[in-house]
């Protein structure tokens, strides 16, 4: 196999590369873990935001404290605010003891909250002011308590677009973006693939108790401009299942896992309503060639009285001379022309 190149650095197991871009992710975590600020980690799924979290926690001050994760996916909603801060025996049916919550587990360490853009909008403003605060009352308790917990925090989803469409608080995502960090996908540093494979076939030839020790030359082209949409995950599966299926010391995968995965075509924009409607009334006129009223005309058609369509007509800036429409047979121009202008009229 092939030696590491020189500079590659290693912050915890999983986190391996030598790139440009990842070598600045790294020095965002050597500067994130010197303070205590609530830090974003945004990235695709299977980037290894998890990782980067570990690694700010164990530089960082508190690193003989606890660190407790949170899936904020992974639990129902009902029963995220008792994972958060505990309740009191009775608190709720089911509650037969006291239970510490994570916020009161990480005390003097980090809380990790994954997939955070998964959490309830309900509990949005308790955590908010857990966070502020640094304090909060278990379910069913009167009883305040104090915590001192950095909180990280990680998502693949777009937050800011979220907090457009009012499905997350605009304060809880202030006061969670302090620090951004953004974690490139794999695509973007495919030289650090040979020093994954590398590491992972390491990893993965103890566990397994199988021995690797040559990647051929065409196998790692593969694997270099391969896109890997799962990014490290899906990397890390790929060599998991080629070793478990490799007959001898060289790594060989199936020929069916070294055809490049059929690239689907980018979809289309959405378009606004408005210019959806638009292109439905044009369509509808051209079927109809622009005649706008009687049983067989366009306003007809789209279920609509006929002033309403010349009205929607002129608020979209509909005009036959400009549509860029053709059509086989003539059209009446005067008819539209006519009918427009009787409807300004009628309400000048």
């Amino acid at each position: 196999m092939t030696s590491r190149p020189a500079g590659v650095l290693r912050f915890g197991d999983g986190i391996v590369g030598h790139s440009a871009v990842f070598q600045h992710v790294l020095n965002q975590v050597r500067s994130v873990a010197q303070c205590d600020s609530t830090t974003l980690i945004q990235g695709e799924t299977g980037t290894g935001k998890e990782y980067i979290a570990r690694a700010i926690h164990n530089q960082s001050s508190r690193m003989n404290g606890p660190f407790v994760k949170v899936n904020c996916a992974a639990i129902p909603a009902a029963l995220l605010e008792s994972e958060f801060f505990g309740h009191e025996r009775g608190a709720f049916t089911g509650a037969i003891q006291q239970t510490r919550g994570r916020f009161l587990q990480a005390n003097h360490g980090t809380l990790f909250l994954d997939e955070i853009g998964d959490l309830p909008l309900e509990l949005q403003p308790k955590l908010l002011r857990a966070l502020q605060e640094q304090e909060f009352e278990p379910l069913g308790s009167e009883r305040t308590v104090q915590v001192d917990v950095r909180l990280v925090a990680a998502t693949n989803q777009d937050l800011a677009r979220l907090v457009s469409l009012k499905q997350f608080r605009a304060d809880l995502y202030y006061r969670l973006n302090v620090i951004p960090i953004y974690l490139p996908p794999l695509r973007a540093r495919r030289s650090d693939i040979p020093d994954l494979v590398e590491h992972f076939i390491q990893k993965l030839s103890r566990r397994l108790n199988k021995q690797v020790d040559r990647i051929p030359e065409e196998v790692m082209e593969f694997l270099i401009h391969h896109d890997w949409p799962g990014n490290i995950r899906e990397l890390e599966n790929f060599v998991e299942r080629t070793i478990v299926l490799s007959p001898g010391p060289v790594l060989r995968p199936a020929l069916q896992d070294l055809r490049p995965l059929a690239r689907q075509e980018p979809a289309k924009p959405l378009q606004t309503l408005a210019a959806a409607e638009r292109d439905h009334i044009l369509e509808v006129l051209d079927a109809t060639r622009w005649m706008i009223g009687g049983q067989k005309g366009a306003a007809a058609r789209l279920g609509l009285p006929r002033t309403t369509l010349i009205h929607k007509m002129r608020k979209l800036g509909i005009e036959r001379r400009s549509s860029g429409r053709q059509d086989s047979a003539p059209a009446e121009p005067s008819l539209l022309n006519c009918e427009v202008s009787a409807m300004a009229a009628g309400t000048s």
